[in-house]
């Protein structure tokens, strides 16, 4: 049974679009890709003279690429001018509450300042009472004494001149009179000098206790400073906060637009490194939609299938005349005589592996049929020698 063959192929013109991308594809394949120009590579260790000579030619083609794709490079905006100012201030504001916590600490110790000296207790007290008291106290008191002891001399010599003046003067009732006067003067005299002292004394104790409560005035507005300060200061602290998370926020801005020009980069540096392979696949797209547009031809060829015992024929005669032209005598001889050496060892199994590919081609095309046998096959080699 003949076998038909047929073969679809595309318009010549196509063909030969075909055949020039595959050529391309075969020769990108060779090609090394490199992300810098020629400047940025050297030959690493190990590596021969063609690969890195390969590698210079790849670089020298993507400086070529990338200075010619310079005008499609991606560009990254600048930061705004607002963003700008924001991060100033936000920078500027950070750590401006440490002066209002110097200042409520400052007012703090003010208020110690203030209250400090104040003792605790009666003992503690008086010992501060004497700290106010009149330095020209005793001056007073013993000018206010002197007076009253001339006072009372006066009195006392009054009263003996009138006792002279009586004729009582000497007497007991004279003696007596002046003894009692003398008594009374006494006693006045020390409620005086006690008088002076008690009022003297009230007045250091009215000075020290105005003293203590000026103190706590003025310590309890030490205080209400420092508390305010202190206020301002968490205040500012949390204003600086703030700042904080805008700061954050800023430098996520800062940081998404460096984040964008190293994008922009790098997609630059893929374009350049990666162009030729995506022009290949634009015109293998190309190819293929014309491949695709356009009807194609088919070739009918046929071909009678060889009978085995046409194979078996045609393989005999070739053996024999092969071995004909190397050996003029006969592979085999008569009656089963056997050669001697090599080459009758090579002769026999160049016949059995013949033998063998003469049967699988029989069996293929007909699994039926049955081989001959390889005697018969052996003899069939030299008829077709003879």
């Amino acid at each position: 049974m003949a076998v038909t063959e047929q073969v679809s192929r595309p318009a010549p013109f196509v063909e030969k679009l075909g055949t020039n991308l595959a050529e391309n594809v075969l020769a990108q394949q060779g090609v090394p890709i490199v992300t810098g120009g020629l400047g940025s590579i050297s030959q690493l260790g190990g590596e021969s003279a063609d690969a890195f000579a390969a590698r210079q030619k790849a670089a020298q083609a993507f400086d070529v690429r990338k200075q010619s794709l310079a005008g499609l490079a991606p560009t990254v905006a600048g930061q705004d001018a607002l963003q700008t100012q924001a991060q100033n201030l936000a920078t500027q504001g950070v750590g401006s509450f440490a002066p209002f916590l110097q200042q409520a600490q400052t007012a703090g110790t003010a208020a110690g300042t203030a209250l400090g000296g104040v003792g605790l207790g009666a003992t503690a007290f008086q010992q501060g009472v004497q700290d106010f008291m009149s330095p020209y106290q005793s001056q007073v008191i013993d000018a206010t004494l002197s007076e009253f002891d001339r006072n009372t001399q006066i009195q006392q010599q009054q009263i003996r001149d009138q006792q002279a003046a009586l004729g009582a003067l000497g007497s007991g009732r004279a003696g007596v009179q002046l003894a009692e006067f003398g008594t009374g003067a006494a006693r006045e005299r020390a409620l005086l000098q006690a008088g002076l002292l008690q009022q003297g004394f009230g007045q250091a104790a009215g000075a020290r206790q105005q003293d203590i409560a000026n103190r706590g005035a003025l310590a309890a507005q030490q205080q209400g400073l420092g508390a305010f300060q202190a206020g301002l200061g968490a205040q500012q602290q949390a204003a600086t906060g703030t700042d904080i998370t805008r700061l954050g926020q800023l430098g996520a801005i800062n940081q998404a637009q460096t984040q964008a020009g190293l994008d922009a980069q790098r997609e630059a540096i893929r374009q350049a490194a990666f162009q030729p392979q995506e022009q290949l696949d634009r015109y293998a797209a190309q190819v293929t939609g014309i491949m695709g547009g356009y009807p194609g031809q088919t070739v009918s060829t046929n071909v009678p299938n060889p009978t085995p015992l046409q194979t078996a024929l045609g393989v005999g005669t070739t053996l024999a005349g092969i071995y004909g032209a190397v050996n003029p005598r006969p592979l085999f001889a008569e009656g089963g005589e056997a050669k001697e050496g090599i080459m009758r060892v090579a002769e026999i199994d160049m016949l059995k592996e013949e033998y063998e590919k003469y049967k699988y081609d029989l069996l293929e095309q007909r699994p039926d049929a049955m081989p001959m046998s390889f005697e018969e096959f052996r003899r069939m080699v030299l008829s077709g020698q003879g």
